[in-house]
């Protein structure tokens, strides 16, 4: 049986190198290098050599969508790889079809190809390391602000699209993809408005595309830090900007740096998506743009600590900060006369 399995791997594999090496015009491929394991061990993303071709290097993203028992955190239930299956396909997807639609100002690798056999999938892409080597760990402010611009460029180009072949509503702490955790929490007043607050972010005026998991890990910085552009698109969907937004200030800044900064990097992220706003959807009212995503950062802010207290009650983004962002959504007569009207509506 072990000795089947290991043919029926090989035999698959070798079936994949045959598509890359023709799709890339190379004489051979290898694999040199393992970038990373998927998480909870979906699969791996590898670097491969190319022979005799244009290009010689790429990234192949080679999942295996057999239902995993490794989970770090112990959330691997039906839930958890029912979602998981569905983020890789949604990311073929965007890879396949909304990819090419981004520009310069939010960069993302080149789409080369994919490959699918049984319940094995490989998504070829450009290797960023040529042009952005770079991954960083504690950003300066400066480079804190490179990716919010390329956010801001990002949510500029999908504006009012619909997210077809995507997640309905993106990021992965979706209430709706996340009964597990749900039930998990004991925050029993954000509990009891949870569908509140997530109404209030899937039923604002102005839609754009998120990514979804705007971590700084999936950010790759270029040599001098002035550009980056962005990987992993398993979460990518409909939704409010301010979602990427909130996610990505809790990986970068601490509660303090927050109740500090987090006023001039919204400024300066509303800075530039009104200019690629300009450019990109000029017809869009971009003062009640600004004016309802502002309003809805902090509800933003509440809806991302809702799923950290069921998935991670001890997780560095439940801080005084966010904590102080619930508080104040909960507790406004204004947000809440909002969230009532929303629902009646």
């Amino acid at each position: 049986m072990v000795i089947l399995l290991s043919f029926f791997i090989h035999f698959m594999n070798q079936n994949f190198k045959n598509y890359l090496s023709k799709i890339t015009q190379s004489s051979s491929c290898k694999e040199i290098e393992v970038i990373q394991s998927l998480w909870s061990g979906y699969g791996k993303i590898s670097r491969y050599q190319l022979v005799d071709s244009s290009i010689d290097r790429v990234v192949v993203k080679h999942i295996s969508l057999n239902q995993s028992s490794e989970h770090p955190r112990g959330w691997n239930t039906n839930n958890s790889h029912k979602r998981k299956v569905k983020s890789y396909e949604i990311e073929t997807h965007w890879y396949e079809q909304w990819n090419q639609r981004c520009n310069d100002n939010c960069r993302v690798p080149k789409f080369i190809g994919s490959f699918s056999e049984g319940r094995d999938q490989w998504i070829i892409l450009e290797d960023l390391n040529t042009n952005f080597p770079l991954r960083k760990h504690d950003p300066d402010f400066s480079e804190i602000k490179v990716c919010l611009k390329w956010l801001a460029n990002f949510h500029a180009i999908f504006l009012n699209q619909k997210p077809t072949g995507l997640w309905e509503v993106g990021t992965y702490w979706n209430l709706e993809t996340r009964p597990d955790e749900f039930e998990k929490i004991e925050h029993q007043e954000l509990k009891s408005k949870a569908h509140l607050i997530d109404d209030l972010l899937n039923q604002c005026q102005y839609q754009t595309i998120v990514h979804g998991d705007a971590k700084l890990a999936n950010f790759c910085f270029s040599e001098n830090g002035k550009a980056v552009a962005a990987v992993d698109f398993q979460y990518v969907g409909g939704g409010c900007g301010m979602k990427d937004v909130a996610y990505f200030f809790g990986y970068c800044l601490s509660s303090s740096e927050l109740e500090i900064y987090a006023n001039d990097l919204l400024d300066f992220y509303f800075l530039e998506l009104k200019k690629a706003v300009e450019s990109t959807n000029p017809n869009i009212d971009f003062k009640a743009l600004e004016k309802e995503w502002r309003d809805l950062y902090p509800v933003a802010c509440t809806d991302l600590t809702r799923f950290l207290l069921g998935w991670m009650p001890t997780h560095q983004k439940i801080n005084r900060y966010n904590l102080g962002m619930v508080k104040l959504v909960l507790g406004s007569d204004a947000k809440q006369k909002t969230i009532k009207k929303n629902k009646e509506e």
